[in-house]
């Protein structure tokens, strides 16, 4: 059998989004729950798993963890809603012309 490794997003219970990655995505969730999962999620329980990405190598997820952690919350809502064809114009920057 081969272990999968998990790219996932939690919403908190202050409604933030939480980006993380782990070889067993159900017992990260209990650990979460049970304030055991990071010191960020602890104090803003419960969470709640919107989304989460299946991965062969735990290099993989751990990658694209870095990468959604970068963005902001509209782009991993997109995301989550798999809303694909936002996602690049949620990349830009606007800047107030002035």
């Amino acid at each position: 059998m081969v272990a999968m490794a998990y790219m996932y997003i939690l919403e908190c219970s202050d409604r933030s989004l939480y980006v993380g990655s782990t070889l067993n995505l159900d017992r990260r969730l209990e650990q979460h729950q049970e304030g055991e999962g990071s010191n960020y999620t602890r104090t803003r329980l419960p969470v709640r798993l919107l989304y989460f990405e299946e991965y062969e190598r735990v290099a993989d997820a751990f990658g694209r963890e870095k990468q959604v952690q970068k963005w902001g919350r509209a782009k991993r809502l997109a995301l989550v809603k798999d809303q694909q064809e936002r996602l690049a114009g949620l990349s830009k920057k606007s800047f107030p012309m002035g």
